[in-house]
């Protein structure tokens, strides 16, 4: 008698990614860096999906076993920013080997070195949105809020902890300051991008560090 067994078909995997040949490495992932690389430089109203499909290597089709929708990737290209982000603020502004104003400058001269190496071509992912958000899908709106809300509440504790270092005066409105901060900052990305220079980044620096160290009756906000 065989003792031969049948051999069991094996069964069809359902919804399989592609790039089988390559499972070592997370395409969702680098969707996600494709399309931050992309939305950097060109804004989400305007990028299409066949350019940050090509930079991973995946066709169209494929996309969607991924993300249900282009908002929805959006969405998760927001977020991975904004995480990433966090982290390069944190880095500066928890540095505590240097004075709160020092960690503001440092993060700032971060940021315009970053842009430099890259051409210009990139700017802020958060500041591109929210100057396209009447292009965009209504579920952007209070996420670019959220998002601009945390990194004003970074800002200002490092303009509170400056007060108590005697840095800047007593009665300075940290909330409205990092307000300002950020208004100002994003134009600055934006300007400095449109003039190719560093110019704009410095200026507006030099500017919020000068108006923090004036009596509050002759500051701007």
């Amino acid at each position: 008698m065989s003792t031969q067994a049948s051999a069991e078909p094996a069964k069809k995997r359902r919804g399989r990614p592609p790039k089988a040949s390559r499972p070592d490495i997370d395409t969702r992932a680098l969707l996600i860096r494709s399309g931050v690389e992309v939305l950097t430089a060109q804004g989400f109203s305007s990028a299409g999906l066949d350019l940050i499909l090509k930079r991973v290597g995946i066709p169209k089709g494929s996309f969607y076993y991924f993300f249900p929708s282009k908002e929805a990737f959006g969405q998760e290209v927001l977020q991975s920013y904004h995480r990433f982000f966090v982290h390069k603020l944190d880095k500066h502004l928890l540095n505590q080997e240097l004075t709160p104003l020092a960690r503001i400058r440092e993060f700032c001269t971060d940021a315009n070195q970053g842009m430099q190496r890259h051409d210009w071509q990139r700017g802020c992912l958060v500041g591109n949105l929210g100057q396209e958000v009447e292009l965009l899908p209504e579920s952007f709106r209070p996420k670019l809020l959220e998002i601009f809300g945390i990194w004003q509440q970074k800002i200002e504790n490092c303009l509170i902890l400056s007060v108590q270092q005697g840095e800047i005066p007593k009665d300075t409105n940290c909330s409205a300051m990092a307000e300002f901060f950020w208004i100002g900052w994003e134009g600055a990305v934006m300007r400095a991008r449109l003039q190719q220079s560093p110019q704009p980044l410095t200026h507006f620096l030099q500017q919020f560090l000068h108006c923090l160290n004036q009596p509050m009756g002759n500051r701007t906000t």
